[in-house]
């Protein structure tokens, strides 16, 4: 028998290493079973022959046993079952696993934490294993065992902290929490899986079990050639997208669409709409609508919104079919203080900093990770791998990266704490970042990684190991900035901000750029994009033909959001969805027109996309005639035809004498004032003809007319 007082420890969920007791073990009286029912009466043991188990205390259960392997069963004034014991069982986690994790080096964190389907020991159950350092009890609860943390106490593995236990029986499905007993004694709030592959629908907050590679992929073509894809001298025009409102089902509840549906009816407009990629808004799993999945809590699963993982993974897969690239914007900087969620996880500041002067973000009245923690670094860091590689995302737009490299940022002074060299630079967040960047390029061929990161930090698309931060591609926020302020300007005063457009050449190749018009200048009273212009309707489509025009013809990647490509009146609600019967009408049809032919001449000219990040693909003309607004600039590619950008950004037509780099004849490949596009449909008939006379430093030049508010792009006749 064991002690009264060990059964009691036992039976109220305080005992500090119930496997030390429960189950089967070999003591100096012979081999024994002590097994935990709590609504038990009786209790036997049972191989080839059945024992009946002593009751200790109520629930707790005592007896000689020599017959190996066993089974349970219990009764009850209501019923009988059987059942397999779970502390009859090994642990799952070997030392590698607990070495890696301890050292914060497991790249591969998923596949041993988290809740995972697996057969152990003959028997087919779920293993469950979480990080709770500081706790002195951690249970797994759920529907399976009445949400009763005294019944799976889980096992401690050492000194790295992790806590585990195999739970026979239990599939894919069952919904589950931590019930988790702090060092003080306290019992907190039940945690949600910080490594759950999925969780309940909001806003009920319990992880799922799910199974991971269910889906079978057929898209080994993509990932073949994926790196040639995405590489700086390619086209990237990129489609971004909150899938809970890009589309609705009105007659079923205004439900959003499932994964499947999007596979179909999303990847046939981006297709359609010529886009190379998508980048998803946040889909992992976050309980607040309104944070458009910017305060996530389930960063390992893919939000049930829309369907299970391997829908999710269909989804990708579908895109990657149809030829397709799928970006997912990433949130490492700060999580929510949700109860459920990893605040305070077992009891003390375990993923974020105790000093709320480096821990709390004002902004967004979140918690910031503490990167300086290995454990914590590499819960982020295997995350980013765990996107790229079980779901085949070919990015990451990582969200914030501002927020993250200073630690005064949004700080009043006196209310943030400098590193340990003094300076405002967040010296862990930078080497986590860099690592991040490292990981994924070494271990995931093709893949690109983008920064959301608006100040002038240098060296963001550097490589780390030239001491940059080793993204791929940075968000041109200043690009965005000043081309949004010009173009919401009345003409008439455009002549005193001609700079504002030209300026962002100066800086075009310090890194490499995309250029976003993003959810975030679409919302909170900042207007549409066709709001934002000036002027009448037809006057408002004009400016914003040319914008798109200009976006496109100038260096760097492409980035648009939902409903912009058609150019929807009201700002994004993401409680709605786009509106899409306004395509009924010309000018927005038009505009839709002319994003796709955007699309299609970024793609199929080399001169357009081949120097986004090259110095030598860009070359101004005329960038000083502020006087009539109008700019000229050339974009080339080696071996290939170069591009002539013509923009008049007034409403008075125009006859000038342009500097070309070429003599000959040059056609008109793209117009904005064309009728298909909303335009009036003027332009130049046949071609124009470089003459041998000089004009803005090129040899060569020729009159053109140029619509009122437009863009014209010209290009060598000929083959």
């Amino acid at each position: 028998m064991i002690e009264r007082s060990e059964a009691e420890a036992l039976a109220e969920g305080r005992h500090t290493d119930p496997f030390a007791v429960l189950g089967y073990h070999k003591t100096e009286q012979g081999g024994r079973i002590v097994a935990l029912v709590p609504d038990a009466e009786r209790l036997w043991a049972m191989a080839e022959t059945e024992t009946e188990l002593a009751q200790v205390v109520p629930g707790v259960f005592c007896g000689a046993w020599e017959g190996g392997r066993y089974r349970l069963r219990a009764r009850n004034a209501i019923s009988t079952w059987d059942f397999e014991d779970p502390y009859r069982f090994g642990p799952v986690l070997g030392a590698i696993d607990e070495y890696l994790i301890g050292e914060g080096t497991h790249r591969r964190l998923w596949e041993v934490l988290g809740a995972h389907v697996i057969t152990h020991e003959g028997v087919r159950g779920v293993h469950f294993a979480v990080w709770a350092p500081m706790a002195r009890r951690v249970s797994v609860i759920g529907g399976f065992n009445n949400w009763d943390g005294r019944r799976h106490q889980m096992r401690r593995r050492g000194a790295t902290g992790v806590w585990e236990i195999f739970v026979p029986g239990l599939r894919a499905g069952e919904a589950y929490k931590y019930e988790i007993l702090g060092a003080g004694g306290q019992l907190l709030p039940l945690k949600a899986d910080p490594l759950g592959f999925g969780a309940e629908h909001p806003p009920a907050t319990s992880s799922v079990v799910r199974e991971l590679g269910l889906h079978p992929w057929g898209d080994a073509a993509w990932l073949r050639g994926r790196a040639a894809r995405q590489d700086i001298h390619a086209p990237v025009s990129i489609y971004e997208v909150h899938l809970v409102s890009w589309r609705r089902v009105p007659e079923e509840n205004n439900r959003p669409l499932s994964y499947f549906e999007l596979s179909a009816q999303l990847i046939d407009h981006v297709v359609d709409m010529g886009f190379t990629h998508i980048e998803l808004l946040p889909v992992t799993e976050h309980p607040f609508e309104g944070s458009w999945g910017y305060q996530p809590i389930g960063l390992y699963a893919p939000t049930i919104r829309h369907g299970r993982p391997e829908e999710f993974a269909a989804l990708i897969d579908a895109a990657h079919r149809r030829g397709v690239g799928v970006i997912l914007d990433w949130v490492p900087g700060h999580f929510p203080m949700d109860a459920h969620g990893l605040r305070r996880f077992d009891g003390t500041a375990l993923y974020e900093h105790a000093d709320p002067r480096e821990g709390f973000h004002h902004d967004w009245n979140t918690l910031i990770y503490n990167y300086g923690r290995r454990e914590v670094a590499n819960y982020l860091e295997a995350n980013a791998l765990f996107w790229l590689d079980q779901y085949h995302l070919d990015g990451l737009r990582v969200d914030a990266v501002a927020s993250m490299l200073y630690r005064d940022y949004s700080r009043p002074q006196g209310e943030w704490v400098p590193n340990a060299k003094g300076g405002r630079e967040n010296l862990e967040a930078i080497a986590f970042l860099q690592t991040v960047n490292k990981v994924s390029y070494g271990e995931m061929p093709g893949i690109m990684t983008m920064a959301e990161e608006s100040t002038t930090y240098p060296g963001v698309t550097r490589p780390a190991d030239k001491n940059g931060l080793g993204f791929g591609y940075k968000w041109n926020m200043g690009w965005m900035n000043d081309w949004l302020r010009y173009f919401s300007r009345d003409p008439i005063h455009r002549r005193w901000h001609h700079n504002d457009l030209t300026f962002a050449s100066s800086y075009a190749y310090s890194e490499n750029f995309v250029l976003p018009i993003s959810h975030d200048e679409v919302v909170h009273g900042k207007s549409s994009m066709i709001g934002k212009m000036p002027g009448p309707d037809p006057d408002k489509f004009a400016n914003l033909r040319a914008f798109y025009a200009l976006q496109w013809a100038h260096p760097g990647k492409k980035l648009l959001f939902m409903g912009q490509e058609f150019g929807q009146w009201r700002e994004w609600d993401h409680n709605g969805q786009l509106d899409w019967d306004l395509l009924a009408y010309p000018r927005h049809a038009g505009l839709c027109n002319l994003v796709r032919d955007l699309n299609r001449l970024y793609r199929s000219t080399p001169a357009l996309h081949w120097g986004d990040a090259e110095p030598s693909g860009f070359a101004w003309i005329e960038a000083d005639d502020a006087e009539h607004s109008v700019y000229v600039f050339e974009r080339r590619a080696p071996k290939a035809k170069p591009v002539v950008i013509v923009a008049n950004l007034t409403p008075v037509e125009r006859t000038l004498r342009i500097g070309l780099p070429a003599a000959g004849g040059w056609r008109e490949m793209l117009n904005t004032d064309s009728a298909h596009y909303g335009g009036n449909n003027w332009g130049n008939l046949g071609l124009i003809v470089a003459e041998e006379i000089a004009q803005s430093r090129r040899a060569y030049s020729a009159e053109v007319y140029l619509p009122p508010l437009a863009v014209v792009m010209f290009t060598p006749a000929g083959a």
